[in-house]
């Protein structure tokens, strides 16, 4: 096409053609993307995401000295606990806090296998809601996939560490009181059920966050194939 014929096209039907050859090579490139290299891509994502925080927390110390995930006693037991505590008798509940702290970082090291099962078994409808999704949705994919069955195997790792404490069953019993009176939540008023769903919330927030590392800067993973899936979405 030469120089008079092409200025003789309409612009408005210029435009058009332009914006549907962009349209279709941007379309080939994401649907490239996700047929292959997106799913590898995320399945990397999850994996280190779900490594770096079991690794983080099931340790000495992982929750204990983590204030992002720390499981303080519950609300009002909290509150009771420091009013102990400045009348110089707060030394038995701190053993308590620590035993539940200690209990979790006991816990974690369990979720491993399945949480890489999950990604494993990642489907191609679970991989486009997380390429969808927001900032958490990686946190939300392990969430719904783990924590039922993560509860199971938490429990009885989380109640063989409580029982070692003297006040375990005094919690229980002054929660389940408190809990009737409405000043603390049902699901609270046990500590080995509360333990246990704690321990959970510490593990997924800490999963987000290193998802959302990757997020943001998929360069600093070294992974060619995040820097590719995540710098594209970006």
């Amino acid at each position: 096409m030469n120089r008079r014929q092409f200025s003789s096209i309409p612009l408005p039907m210029m435009a058009a053609v332009i914006l549907m050859a962009h349209q279709r090579a941007h379309a080939l490139t994401l649907g490239d993307l996700t047929q292959a290299e997106a799913s590898q891509g995320l399945k990397v994502a999850l994996e280190r995401g779900a490594l770096a925080a079991v690794n983080l927390l099931g340790r000495p110390g992982g929750f204990l000295n983590n204030e992002k995930v720390r499981i303080p006693l519950p609300g009002y037991l909290d509150d009771a606990a420091k009013f102990l505590s400045m009348l110089g008798q707060g030394g038995r509940v701190d053993e308590l806090v620590t035993a539940m702290n200690q209990a979790a970082e006991s816990a974690v090291p369990m979720a491993k296998n399945l949480l890489v099962s999950a990604v494993k078994s990642m489907s191609v409808s679970d991989a486009k809601n997380i390429l969808d999704g927001g900032e958490t949705s990686v946190t939300s994919f392990f969430a719904e996939k783990t924590r039922a069955p993560l509860a199971i195997k938490f429990l009885p790792v989380v109640t063989q560490a409580t029982a070692k404490v003297g006040m375990a069953d005094k919690y229980n019993q002054v929660a389940g009181k408190a809990a009737d009176l409405g000043l603390l939540k049902k699901e609270d008023a046990n500590i080995e059920t509360y333990v246990t769903g704690k321990s959970l919330d510490g593990l997924y927030l800490m999963i987000g966050e290193e998802e959302q590392k990757i997020r943001q800067d998929p360069v600093g993973t070294g992974s060619s194939v995040l820097k590719k899936v995540f710098g594209a979405l970006s």
